[in-house]
């Protein structure tokens, strides 16, 4: 007997399935895209090609109805065409066929109601509309758009400004808790600094996300520095991002390789205080000694201010613009075919709904590269490294301050010990 296979895509849905993807040797296949054109063909060829097995995923992609589904099986079996469901427990010659079906039906119908309601959602995603549900804080949502909420919308912005000026999550909190007396989470804080609404894009269930469709809160050079102190944050010890001193997280024993910690000893009836770096969890008898905090800082400065002018020399700029002048030329073709659309439609190559789909899929490929881009470091790389290889520019700055320049350009500190002597090991980001 011949066997073929019929499927049905929503382009609006789903992506077309895989030729081979259906387990068995199949003859030929029937696909269609949107309508049931080819639906129709396989009618026809079943017509004079008795006795053959019809592979489909699901019964639902027979029709939009459960009366078209049903109609259109029960013409394909009249015809002798054995019905396989490879997604679901059906096959025309099982006995208990009848009650199997009625079963059937009744989940295709829900499953037609799910996807009616999901069509109408990816119908409003291809004119940008938001999506379901309410919007994030800062923001209103009219028919077609996020617009900015003017009474909450400076809250937003001044989290974004303080995590950008001192890198900390939970300082931004806190700070919104101080200043406002809005009380959010930590995880909430990093859903806003991710979250793309605030960035001017909007954001799919699918994880597509569409560029500038609406007026943004921060701008993309503050979202790209946002990305790149988020990272660099990810790397360090837990509730060490937010630390008042400089090195907190960064420095590592090189002897016991235990991340190192900053206390505070002071003396009675003193006010002053003196801080050491000791190992978190040293496991050596005798346990490695504690530093001077302020030595190990005067060092590192020293050893930055050295090393880093020379390690940004020997990165490969020209590489570095290729890359960037490819993702620019790559996001200028795009955006050059997403002006050609227009005319498309006024000439009837493509109809309303195709051109649609198209500029939908444009957007998401153009934010993607975009993203790709902002990922990339800062072109004026080699001017920050001789502004910060001067010792007095680091010793003019706050703890909070220093902590976020020495975090932008050091992975970690390795402290080396020799005897009652010891040195830095300053590993650079890049």
């Amino acid at each position: 007997m011949k066997i073929i296979a019929y499927s049905y895509t929503d382009p609006l849905l789903e992506n077309p399935p895989d030729i081979d993807s259906w387990g068995w040797e199949v003859d030929r296949v029937y696909h269609d895209l949107g309508g049931r054109l080819q639906l129709q063909q396989l009618i026809k060829d079943c017509q004079t090609e008795t006795e053959s097995y019809l592979l489909i995923r699901r019964l639902e992609e027979l029709g939009d109805t459960v009366k078209e589904v049903s109609d259109r099986l029960n013409e394909l079996e009249a015809m002798g065409v054995v019905v396989i469901a490879i997604e679901q427990p059906y096959t025309s010659k099982k006995g208990n066929l009848r009650a199997q079906l009625l079963t059937l039906l009744q989940e295709i119908q829900r499953q037609q109601r799910s996807r009616r309601i999901r069509q109408g959602h990816a119908r409003k995603r291809l004119d940008t509309a938001p999506p379901p549900g309410k919007p994030p804080y800062g923001y209103k949502k009219s028919k077609d758009k996020y617009t900015i909420d003017r009474s909450t919308s400076p809250v937003v912005k001044d989290f974004f400004e303080q995590f950008l000026l001192y890198g900390s999550l939970r300082g931004a909190v806190r700070y919104l808790a101080k200043k406002y007396g809005k009380k959010i989470s930590v995880t909430t804080g990093k859903r806003w600094l991710t979250n793309p609404v605030y960035r001017g894009n909007t954001a799919y269930q699918d994880g597509e996300i569409i560029s500038n469709t609406h007026v943004p809160i921060i701008s993309p050079e503050e979202a790209a520095q946002i990305d790149r102190l988020l990272r660099r944050n990810s790397r360090l010890p837990s509730r060490t991002a937010s630390a008042p001193r400089s090195l907190a997280g960064l420095v590592i024993c090189g002897e016991c390789q235990s991340h190192m910690t900053v206390t505070r000893v002071t003396q009675r009836r003193q006010n002053k205080e003196y801080l050491y770096l000791r190992p978190i969890s040293c496991a050596k008898n005798p346990k490695c000694k504690a530093l001077a905090y302020d030595a190990v800082l005067d060092n590192t400065i020293a050893k930055v201010c050295q090393e880093l002018p020379q390690a940004v020399a020997g990165l490969n700029f020209p590489q570095l613009d290729a890359i960037k002048n490819s993702l620019g030329d790559a996001i200028a073709r795009q955006q050059e075919i997403l002006t050609q659309l227009p005319a498309l439609v006024e000439s009837g190559v493509l109809d309303t709904e195709t051109a649609k789909l198209r500029a939908y899929i444009l957007r998401t490929e153009i934010s993607a590269l975009q993203a790709k881009l902002a990922t990339l470091p800062p072109v004026n790389l080699r001017s920050v490294a001789q502004a910060v290889s001067i010792p007095q520019f680091w010793y003019d700055l706050s703890e909070a301050e220093r902590r976020f320049y020495l975090r932008e350009f050091i992975s970690r500190i390795e402290l080396i010990r020799q005897d009652a002597q010891w040195s830095l090991q300053i590993i650079l980001i890049f």
